[in-house]
């Protein structure tokens, strides 16, 4: 039988042993004090964020490239190391389509869930139905979606573009190379069309010395267009300026070209159709027709070759991918930088530290996070192409975010 002392040095070394893990677990506690001071889902090894997003529903059409484009994001965040030593876990929910859904599930995800950022919605009725919960909770919000700027919040980093570096840079760009004096707009009807539109006459009238001959709004999801159509073949204007959301653009495009007004007759910039509406609608039915954008994914830089190499490896050889969609996959590169620069996950920490932010990196060339939370970012005008693509014909310099323009509100 083994006496007692022989036992001594393995005891001895178990003993320190296990003051090397209690030390670790100290260290390891304390470093996840230092991140998160505000019990927000994060844990040595993880954090947890949220897509909020409609994957049914009419605007699953537009938002299905968002989902994609954040979720590659993160899976090439996490294949880096992850953002402090963490990787991060997705929780999606579906907006359905529906803002009180959207505002239902943000809340679930920042109250129930404590996610430390979400990535989400489209259309600005989704937003704007979600702004209360994200300001009231203290979460933090990357939206995506070109939009008619008007609203600033500490709890939101707006990727996409606002009025000013879309709807004014495609109007002046039109009026000068169209000579165009005549506009027809025409949206779907909620916040952003709207608004856009509101925005889109003031320029029209007060700056480019044009008229509005016609202004048109119809339901999200309409497919009934004829009407219209014949008013637009009366009016006759200059430019068709459009602002149709989701799969309504689908039967819109599609009527226009079987009533024959093609790009042959009749000038038309979009602000809403991206590479990923056009997969529905057939570039035969748009050809030639013009979209003011910050990206699309004909650019050609190594940002984006890359990109598009990478989306199309995990997400199908004839995935498309459209302005939205690009600035969806800023969100989450956006957030690493500011977590880092921050050194913690803590909303109000990440809010502050975001200001400056710079990628060098993305798609579109180069993006800075403004201090009013938008981004510094150039306006492109493409040219439907009828392979679905679009070839850019007009670049601006980067141009500073204003949503609140002075004239415009």
């Amino acid at each position: 039988m083994d006496s007692p002392t022989r036992f001594l040095p393995r005891r001895l070394a178990l003993g320190a042993a296990a003051l090397s893990l209690l030390a670790a677990s100290v260290f390891s506690q304390m470093a996840l004090a230092d991140v998160n001071t505000t019990g927000l889902a994060v844990t040595d090894t993880e954090v947890t964020v949220g897509q909020l997003h409609s994957a049914t529903g009419t605007m699953a059409i537009s938002e299905t490239g968002s989902i994609q484009a954040e979720r590659l994001a993160i899976e090439q965040i996490n294949a880096s190391g992850g953002i402090l030593g963490r990787q991060i876990k997705i929780i999606q929910e579906d907006g359905a389509s529906d803002w009180p859904t959207f505002a239902e599930k943000a809340k679930k995800l920042l109250v129930g869930d404590k996610v430390a950022a979400v990535f989400g919605c489209w259309t600005s009725a989704s937003r704007k139905a979600v702004l209360p919960v994200f300001e009231k909770e203290n979460g933090l919000l990357y939206y995506p979606t070109f939009y008619e700027g008007l609203e600033q919040s500490k709890n939101v980093i707006y990727t996409g573009q606002e009025a000013t570096q879309q709807i004014l840079a495609g109007l002046d760009w039109i009026a000068k190379e169209k000579g165009a004096k005549t506009f027809y707009l025409i949206g779907s009807d909620y916040i952003w069309p709207r608004t856009s539109m509101k925005i889109a006459r003031k320029h029209i009238e007060n700056v480019l010395g044009g008229k509005v001959v016609g202004e048109e709004y119809y339901p999200l999801g309409n497919t009934q267009f004829g009407s219209l159509i014949n008013k637009v073949k009366l009016k006759k204007p200059d430019v068709v300026f459009t602002a149709v959301v989701g799969g309504s653009n689908v039967a819109f495009y599609k009527q226009m070209k079987a009533a024959g007004v093609t790009s042959a007759k009749q000038n038309l910039l979009t602000l809403s159709v991206t590479e990923d509406e056009l997969l529905g609608i057939g570039g035969e039915n748009m050809d030639g027709f013009y979209a003011s954008m910050k990206y699309f994914q004909s650019l050609d830089n190594p940002n984006n070759k890359a990109f598009v190499e990478a989306f199309k490896a995990k997400f199908g050889k004839d995935s498309v991918i459209g302005d939205v969609t690009q600035a969806a996959y800023l969100g989450p590169w956006l957030w690493k930088a500011a977590v880092e620069k921050a050194g913690s996950f803590d909303v109000d920490k990440v809010a502050a530290a975001s200001p400056g932010i710079e990628l060098t990196t993305a798609p579109e060339g180069y993006v800075k996070v403004h201090d009013n939370h938008h981004l510094w970012s150039k306006t492109r005008i493409g040219q439907v192409q009828k392979d679905g693509q679009f070839k850019v014909v007009f670049e601006s310099g980067l141009i500073e975010p204003n949503p609140f323009p002075k004239g415009y509100q």
